[in-house]
């Protein structure tokens, strides 16, 4: 038996789809708490980038 066909799915934006996931990411956790894991998330961010150009400096100072 042949499938029905299925209705096309609606795209999204960029921006629709990361809010989507905060949502899902934030669960049941208060607005109060959900700051600290953000502010976490920020830190680890500008972290690794200040780490991957400290790393190609050396890299290049020195060779890989």
């Amino acid at each position: 038996m042949a499938r029905a066909a299925s209705a096309p799915k609606k795209e999204i934006s960029m921006e629709e789809a990361l809010w989507k996931s905060a949502d899902k990411l934030r669960g049941s956790v208060e607005p109060a708490e959900y700051k600290h894991v953000v502010l976490s998330l920020f830190f680890l961010k500008f972290a690794s980038d200040k780490f991957e150009a400290q790393r190609k400096a050396i890299s290049e100072k020195y060779g890989e």
